[in-house]
């Protein structure tokens, strides 16, 4: 059974930085493409960020670039989301999720396993 557990998120004052995990576990990861999401009260869900677990090849969306950095830990079978710099729109329930080629990375409907979401929420 996959199971994509996200942890880290909380409350945090604009400015500052929350790290985020996303542990997968119940198959082989190493095909796949890992994506970060969030969505805001009464918003779609939206793209945020995204690696490809072999290659380590990363993709973000324009409104966290520079801010935002993801990464994997292939020992741990654990994805990060590192936000820094954080902004009260990044206000949301973030979701760590996991797609197989092919796919288009930035398309939630693409994606074939989700966690359950975490919290994020930054204060002005």
């Amino acid at each position: 059974q996959v199971q994509l557990v996200e942890s880290g998120g909380g409350l945090v004052q604009a400015g500052g930085s929350l790290r985020l995990s996303c542990a997968a576990s119940g198959r082989t990861f190493t095909d796949c493409v890992m994506g970060w999401f969030r969505q805001a009260p009464g918003k779609e869900r939206e793209f945020v960020s995204a690696i490809w677990w072999s290659s380590g090849s990363t993709y973000y969306a324009d409104s966290v670039k520079g801010r935002f950095t993801v990464s994997r830990d292939n020992a741990k079978n654990t994805v990060y989301l590192e936000m820094n710099s954080l902004k009260p729109e990044d206000t949301a329930v973030y979701y760590c999720a996991a797609d197989r080629p092919p796919t288009r990375y930035s398309d939630p409907t693409k994606y074939d396993y989700w966690g359950q979401g975490t919290q994020v929420t930054v204060s002005s």
